[in-house]
């Protein structure tokens, strides 16, 4: 459970996340876990890539590097590398970033293709360690995969920009890299991402099986007509014997449309 923020974290949320998963015939294979819950498993992580001199302070605010940058990456202004090269600031808050000196990150994504990045122009140097003491969203769900076992991620396509640098994490933390796929996202007809923020409907728990049958075919599957009238575990066992990854559109984004 990605609570990392913590506060941001909506009181129930998860529970009520889990709820409707449950609802829906999803399953877990173990116990859930709490990010807001693990920060000493990812101080470990932390600590082994201080050692290797890979991490460095940073004490920048975002005024900061918005002045002083010249560099414009897929994700913004790219972060000069100023406390890497003279002494942070003393007695102000600090953050903590990894050192992107390094080659292109490459990986084969089996929905996107082939994907790269060169971190050190693309991306720069990253926070690993918030200023407020929070882990960092990329640090935290690299360790989280490791302890899991993880070997397949499928997740939508707003997150394949990061994939790399949690690549390059794995790389320097000796951990196995999973194999990845990437989904298109759903967006209304405006090509924003459908979400509380740009006011979609959320998931009717009451039409349970028109809402599997919407999501297969957002997929790109083509589940009989009929299947509509069945119940969410009949729709999940053909889900199970007819999945075709190749038939998931190429896309980073596709238009949700109502059958």
């Amino acid at each position: 459970m990605e609570d990392l923020d913590r506060p941001r974290t909506v009181k129930g949320a998860a529970d009520t996340i889990l709820h409707q998963l449950e609802h829906f015939g999803f399953e877990w294979d173990g116990p859930v876990l709490y990010q807001s819950q693990r920060d000493s498993f990812y101080n470990e992580a932390f600590e082994t890539l201080k050692a290797k001199q890979l991490i460095y302070p940073c004490t920048c605010t975002r005024k900061e590097i918005a002045d002083s940058s010249t560099n414009m990456g897929i994700e913004g202004l790219i972060y000069p590398g100023t406390c890497l090269q003279q002494p942070i600031k003393p007695h102000a808050a600090t953050a903590w970033r990894i050192k992107t000196d390094v080659a292109k990150i490459s990986f084969k994504d089996a929905i996107q293709g082939e994907i790269s990045q060169t971190l050190t122009t693309d991306i720069g140097d990253f926070i690993l360690k918030r200023a407020d003491g929070l882990f960092a969203y990329q640090l935290a769900v690299v360790a989280d995969d490791a302890a899991q076992g993880i070997t397949n991620i499928v997740r939508g396509a707003d997150l394949l920009d990061s994939t790399p640098r949690q690549i390059y994490l794995q790389k320097q933390l000796n951990y196995l890299q999973p194999q990845y796929a990437h989904i298109p996202v759903a967006c209304n007809s405006a090509g924003e991402k459908l979400s509380k923020q740009t006011h979609a409907s959320p998931l009717d728990t009451s039409k349970t099986s028109m809402e599997l049958i919407q999501a297969l075919h957002f997929l790109g599957q083509t589940p009989p007509a009929s299947l509509i009238n069945e119940n969410k575990n009949t729709i999940w066992q053909w889900a199970f014997s007819n999945w075709q990854l190749s038939k998931i559109p190429q896309s980073k984004t596709l238009k949700l449309i109502s059958i």
